[in-house]
């Protein structure tokens, strides 16, 4: 296939895998010049004395201008389009037929998508669940939960395929696909190649298999700090609501939020202990306004759409004749403890908690992480 014979978005599939072509650098050379002409632009070397580009484009000097030169002339732009479709990776640029209609007008579009799946799942309703990596098992529950209501009700699930929240939020809309629920649709930051976390390979196939896997960046782009907060903005515009989880004070989901609001998206959030260093961030979204999710419903109604029955904030009832389990729930609440810390605060021996411990973990009531324990909602215990 030769240049003459290629569309316009061949040419931002091999702009957009120059190294250090991020979101706003493309999106000043295609600001400038057509697809096809920026190109030639980079192989001459001369982008970083166009002052339009420059001011849109941010730091643009001389050195990367010529790394980009070098590498464009390295570049089978031919090959690089067909290795896409090759893989069976979808590509649509803004102003395309297909482009996400939420991301068309946003202040910081993406110039490309890649793609796997179908891109029709983002007709439904959409509801971005997101949180920390490092949440407790509550968070992942209620997490999971969130994603299989939400789908259940109709709303694809917006994420990010990382570790925690965001995977557990698409293992449950992955749930309710039995029973018809909405497709979800995840936001990556690597290229549709690169499965990252790779403990999430499993996962990933299964939200791309009904539903849709979307990148800004082309196959073969490896995993990057700065291009996570990039990619967060791209959940926040495809959403209608934004729903955190859990997120510690200064945790990478309000990069989220953040998007979400300069986007004027509502933000939602799940309260959590207020000793509880993965609720800190959320509580103080609660604090500063934002709308409280104990359930989907919520979420639902937020949305403007019928609200799902879901049960709310029980736990597996006692046995009567197991007296000294009833106090150890009470004692245990809501966020985590060890043994000793919940002995400390029934009159019992320690021997004798430790054993109806491990009874009440054992009958699922419980679960445990290392040396803390865990109360088990309801709908999540052992049947």
């Amino acid at each position: 296939m030769s240049g003459s014979e290629l569309p316009s978005t061949a040419w931002v599939v091999a702009l957009s895998g120059l190294v250090g072509m991020g979101p706003a650098r493309l999106g000043a050379l295609l600001a400038r010049w057509e697809p096809e002409e920026a190109w030639r632009q980079v192989v001459a070397g001369a982008v970083h004395r166009d002052a339009q580009v420059v001011t849109r484009a941010g730091h643009l000097d001389a050195t990367l201008a010529a790394r980009w030169c070098q590498e464009a002339r390295r570049t089978d732009v031919a090959t690089c389009w067909t290795a896409h479709a090759a893989a069976g990776v979808g590509v649509v640029a803004r102003g395309e037929a297909g482009f996400p209609v939420p991301l068309a007008d946003d202040p910081e579009p993406p110039a490309v998508l890649f793609h796997q799946g179908s891109l029709a799942t983002l007709e439904h309703p959409r509801v971005a669940v997101v949180g920390t990596r490092r949440c407790t098992y509550a968070g992942r529950a209620t997490a999971r939960a969130l994603g299989r209501d939400l789908a259940a009700a109709g709303v694809c699930v917006v994420s990010g395929l990382a570790r925690g929240i965001d995977g557990e939020a698409h293992h449950g809309a992955l749930e309710a696909q039995h029973a018809g629920g909405a497709a979800p649709a995840a936001v990556v930051g690597t290229g549709l190649d690169v499965v990252y976390p790779r403990t999430n390979t499993e996962l990933w196939s299964g939200v791309a298999a009904v539903g849709t896997v979307l990148s800004e960046y082309p196959l073969g782009t490896r995993a990057q700090a700065w291009r996570f907060p990039a990619r967060n903005r791209i959940i926040a515009a495809l959403a209608d609501v934004v729903v955190v989880v859990e997120s510690h004070a200064r945790g990478g989901s309000l990069h989220t939020v953040d998007a979400a609001l300069e986007r004027d998206r509502p933000v939602m959030a799940v309260p959590g202990p207020v000793r509880s260093p993965a609720s800190a961030g959320t509580n103080e979204l609660l604090v500063a306004g934002c709308g409280p999710v104990r359930d989907a419903e919520d979420v639902v109604t937020a949305l403007g759409l019928e609200a799902p029955a879901v049960a709310r904030g029980r736990s597996d009832p006692c046995p009567p004749d197991r007296p000294l389990a009833v106090v150890l729930l009470d004692a245990l609440g809501w966020e985590p403890a060890t043994i000793d810390e919940v002995a400390a605060r029934v009159d019992a021996p320690l021997a004798a908690v430790a054993v109806e411990l491990s009874r009440m973990e054992r009958d699922g009531l419980l679960v445990r992480h290392g040396s803390w324990l865990e109360r088990r909602q309801r709908r999540e215990a052992r049947r």
